[in-house]
């Protein structure tokens, strides 16, 4: 059985970026300057690709971030912020190397009220962006799925990599985000 005490969900980073940060957080033409510095300057950089088309990303981003927060609300979510922080729980290869391999920050989920957090199966954006079924979980349902589950953690993660690299994790509370 997995004990979802132990859990740790983890923030990539570029090295050329501040960790913890959300840009659609940024009034709209502040995040427009920076997502067009960030893809002129590293124009081969992975994490760049989405901000050499930054107008499309935004409005894309916008409406991704409105329906995850439309979502977890009606599930009882007490959202602090309206875009919320990404994570993935227990880490992911991938996303290191997507992120140039910079700063990591490790959180116990254990840490993080049910009220502020929020999982998805997969990347929530390209699933939005697909039209794929989306299915956001709370905190209540995702560590019951874990329960359940007869295997160890890693067991768990190998199952969910055979249809998604990973599980991510939506923080809606800045204070629980602090660099570990």
């Amino acid at each position: 059985m997995i004990d979802p005490e132990e859990l740790t969900i983890v923030h990539y980073c570029h090295p050329y970026c501040t960790p913890l940060q959300n840009i659609v957080r940024l009034p709209k033409e502040e995040a427009f300057v920076l997502a067009n510095k960030l893809a002129a300057a590293n124009p081969d950089t992975t994490a760049f690709y989405r901000f050499a088309d930054f107008e499309n990303y935004y409005d894309l981003r916008i409406r991704q971030d409105q329906w995850l927060y439309d979502t977890f609300v009606s599930l009882g979510g007490k959202p602090k912020e309206h875009h919320p922080l990404s994570f993935v729980l227990q880490g992911s290869s991938y996303l290191a190397d997507w992120f140039g391999n910079g700063t990591v920050t490790k959180i116990p989920l254990k840490g993080i009220p049910a009220e502020c957090v929020s999982f998805t199966w997969g990347d929530s954006g390209a699933q939005y962006n697909r039209g794929d079924s989306l299915t956001l979980n709370t905190k209540e349902a995702f560590t019951a799925v874990l329960r359940a589950y007869r295997g160890t953690l890693d067991s768990f993660l190998e199952e969910v990599a055979l249809t998604h690299r990973y599980i991510e994790v939506q923080v809606w509370d800045d204070a629980y985000c602090v660099c570990t």
